[in-house]
């Protein structure tokens, strides 16, 4: 199978629909397609073979909406890669992965010309919307008379479509390998639990003479259906795993979808109530700023029907205020990008257990928590979670042994340490390398967070360790504060103190303007540590 065959299918189920909004206008489903061919075809007119890497750098557009199955139908692989890199981290993932083109819009070309003189293959840097930048190749003038159609290069289910770079936050980073399976399988899990949870049920009555009385006879049908006439507002990066599923799973779905650049509080706000917007998709990060708005209770928010949260812990706290204020829950869920970054989430036609990362949303994953033995653990016990199935990733490019420790026995080994409820919902309570060691006993992170984020002057919170000639290790933390509010630190200890026993209490609290996250707001742990054990030297 061929990941680019799926907008095809979109159109022959659905005929031509207003698929995608971007910065003022529509753009159906029809239009998309023909771009895709479009730009397939002007990618093989400079040389791109089946099988060469090419890579999306830019913010979220059409242009990367149509990307992706532009490359998949030539029987390329797509690189989608965060814009916001710099040089020498795009240089990296350039000459890992051996990419020939790279597409990206104008205000990233200083940085990736900087980047091409270290990564020799990348010979064709292709920029949108200004066409006349010394040493690239203009978009409009590349896919200009280029045929709208394009035959779909025959690709084998298991042919790499994708290779989705972590974001790096325990070590370098590494090229995951998603097939055209992998990704098909998680956009039919994900269509499927939407469909399960939110499906609308149609009653249709039907009238006809029966052949024995001659009298009419009136039959009711049920349809049950996903309903096409929400809208959702798009507003994480088409980059990251998740995006890219999303832009998948709607191709199944016939889904509508408004897309922004990049997320500004109030433009979303905006947009929820202009678009009367039904399906809203987050971090924690952004709840947390629109909330904190001053604006927030202006806005008229009451057509959003579900919202979702990912990439690190959604508070409980943000999840009933926003509650409160919205009357919607926010549903947390779970999934990286070895696991095609959709494989947990809490049922949206139910409250959540706040906390929890919800079921496996993908009846053919399974997920469990091993021990250190990689033995299967009962429920409430504290583990690693593991996840088997089709959706799990190929491997790690051109890194044979990482691999095969990841993927032990046929289960991926996530690093997530947590366990499974009597109900099988599961919980995450620490990544296997963040773990603070204080003195032989083990520090939860995300524990001290939870307790911080009660203070209700903190607006964010990240728990690290640091070097310590006693026990080893002890415990920092590095907190935001909420707009013109300030705290004694040594009032923050007190309140932990409290509430936590000793060996958790955090030695230091720092107060910063801002914590380091990557461009899906997840934070950037290993990183935060680095910086400060720096300044502390």
């Amino acid at each position: 199978m061929n990941l680019g065959s799926l907008l095809q299918d979109n159109i022959e189920k659905y005929g031509e629909y207003a698929n995608i909004y971007f910065e003022g206008r529509w753009y159906t489903n029809v239009e998309l397609d023909r771009q895709a061919n479009r730009l397939g075809n002007a990618l093989k007119s400079i040389g791109i073979k089946k099988g060469d890497r090419v890579a999306i750098q830019m913010p979220n557009s059409p242009v990367v909406i149509w990307s992706f199955p532009a490359i998949y139908r030539i029987g390329c692989i797509a690189v989608p890669m965060n814009p916001l890199l710099r040089p020498d981290q795009s240089a990296y993932i350039f000459k890992d992965c051996g990419a020939r083109a790279v597409i990206t819009s104008p205000e990233y070309v200083p940085w990736i010309q900087a980047a091409q003189k270290q990564a020799t293959d990348l010979k064709h840097v292709i920029v949108t919307e200004k066409g006349d930048i010394p040493g690239t190749t203009g978009y409009d003038k590349l896919v200009a008379d280029r045929a709208d159609t394009l035959e779909i290069a025959e690709t084998d289910n298991d042919d790499i479509a994708a290779l989705i770079y972590t974001a790096g936050t325990t070590g370098p980073n590494k090229g995951v390998m998603h097939t055209h399976f992998s990704l098909y399988m998680t956009a039919i899990g994900l269509g499927e639990f939407v469909q399960r949870y939110r499906s609308t049920t149609l009653h249709i009555k039907s009238s006809k003479l029966d052949a024995r009385t001659h009298k009419p006879v009136v039959e009711e049908h049920m349809v049950t259906a996903i309903d096409r006439m929400g809208t959702a507002l798009f507003v994480l990066p088409l980059s990251h795993s998740y995006g890219l599923a999303i832009s998948l799973a709607g191709s199944l779905g016939a889904s509508r979808g408004i897309i922004m650049k990049w997320f500004n509080i109030e433009q979303a706000l905006k947009l929820i109530q202009d678009f009367r917007v039904t399906t809203f998709t987050g971090v924690p990060a952004m709840y947390i700023m629109m909330l904190n708005h001053p604006d927030f209770d202006k806005y008229d928010l009451s057509s959003l029907q579900e919202c979702a949260s990912g990439a690190a812990a959604l508070p409980p706290e943000v999840g009933m205020l926003w509650k409160e204020k919205t009357g919607t829950y926010i549903i947390e869920g779970w999934g990286m990008t070895e696991t095609g970054a959709t494989t947990c989430g809490n049922p949206p036609n139910r409250p959540p257990k706040y906390g929890s990362i919800g079921k496996c949303m993908v009846k053919a994953d399974t997920v469990k928590v091993f021990d250190d033995n990689d033995k299967e653990l009962p429920s409430g016990k504290i583990g690693e979670i593991v996840v088997k199935g089709p959706t799990v990733m190929k491997g790690y490019w051109n890194l044979p042994k990482e691999t095969e420790e990841t993927l032990r026995n046929g289960w991926l080994h996530t690093g997530d340490v947590g366990y499974m409820d009597e109900d099988g919902y599961f919980f995450i309570t620490d990544r296997k390398k963040d773990i603070i060691i204080r003195g032989g006993e083990n520090v939860s992170p995300r524990e001290v967070e939870e307790v911080l984020l009660q203070i209700t002057q903190i607006a964010e919170a990240a728990v690290i360790s640091m070097p310590d000639k006693t026990y080893g290790e002890e415990i920092k933390a590095c907190v935001v504060l909420k707009p013109g509010t300030q705290i004694n630190t040594e009032e923050v200890i007190a309140f932990c103190r409290d509430r936590l026993p000793t060996f958790k209490v955090p030695k230091v609290v720092k107060v910063m303007d801002s914590l380091p996250k990557n461009l899906m707001g997840k934070l950037l742990r290993a990183e935060l540590r680095k910086l400060e054990n720096q300044q502390a030297d």
